[in-house]
């Protein structure tokens, strides 16, 4: 009686594994004559991959074996077909490993800027673009040196022999100091302000270059980008404006957060006014 079990159970197998075998055959021939695309093919890997897992679930052994013995060939497949797929993914992890190396540049940027702010510290940062500095390098005294707040600072603290004019940054290290930055030609700024304000425009009217700068007088932080200025930033505001600038330079969101960035000035202008003033 076992044995007439057994025989029933194995006929069967065989008889699933007849099925599955052809059912394979049929979609590759089908999916190989029409032209579906990369999709539908991908849709067949998927289909296979789970039958082979079905197999070795269920103990087919011509199946299992015959996807053992193309386990190399399937791999290689495999990567073909979910080329676009294995690309994006492998861009999209080095973009985030890359934000995320930006993100530790500016953090230490920051700590500098903020230190030297509140000890009214006069400071000119530049942070290279796509488009290279090169001829402002060969003109300053270059550097080959780690981003480090610690450093930026003792570079611009007073009567050190290389606080004067510019820092410029090139992805994580500090290439140059001392360079001198073109004026602003704009006649439409104000003539209250002076020329770190002044070279600190002139460089962002001809590079996509950003530029922080740090008044003496006041300790106001402020950023030009594009021709444009950015005035009196708060500690957010500078967050804020550094990590859509150099970080990420999607031009929608960096909109907003110029706008985020203003709102948030004037609400810090309005909290500082006596509430009998307003």
């Amino acid at each position: 009686m076992m044995m007439q079990l057994w025989e029933i159970l194995l006929n069967w197998r065989q008889v699933l594994e007849i099925i599955i075998l052809f059912a394979i055959i049929y979609l590759v021939l089908y999916y190989s004559s029409k032209n579906h695309g990369a999709k539908m093919m991908q849709v067949l890997v998927v289909l296979l991959l789970a039958i082979w897992g079905l197999a070795r679930i269920i103990e087919l052994p011509v199946i299992t074996k015959l996807f053992d013995e193309f386990y190399g060939s399937t791999i290689i497949a495999l990567l073909i077909i979910f080329q676009p797929e294995v690309r994006r993914g492998l861009s999209q992890l080095s973009l985030f490993m890359e934000k995320r190396h930006r993100k530790e540049v500016i953090s230490e940027i920051e700590d500098a800027v903020i230190n030297m702010s509140g000890s009214k510290i006069g400071a000119l940062i530049v942070i290279e673009g796509k488009e290279r500095l090169q001829a402002l390098i060969d003109d300053a005294i270059q550097l080959d040196a780690q981003v480090n707040s610690q450093l930026l600072e003792s570079i611009f603290f007073p009567n050190s022999p290389l606080h004067d004019g510019a820092v410029i940054i090139r992805g994580d290290r500090i290439v140059a100091a001392r360079a001198i930055l073109p004026l602003t030609r704009s006649k439409e700024i104000s003539p209250h302000l002076g020329t770190r304000h002044r070279a600190a425009l002139g460089i962002s009217e001809e590079s996509d270059a950003v530029t922080i700068m740090i008044s003496e007088e006041s300790g106001a932080v402020c950023i030009a980008y594009d021709g444009e200025l950015h005035r009196d930033l708060s500690e957010f505001g500078l967050n804020k404006m550094l990590e859509k600038l150099v970080v990420g330079k999607d031009s929608d969101e960096l909109a907003e957060t110029i706008e985020l960035v203003s709102a948030q000035e004037e609400n810090n202008e309005l909290s500082d006014i006596d509430p009998e003033e307003k």
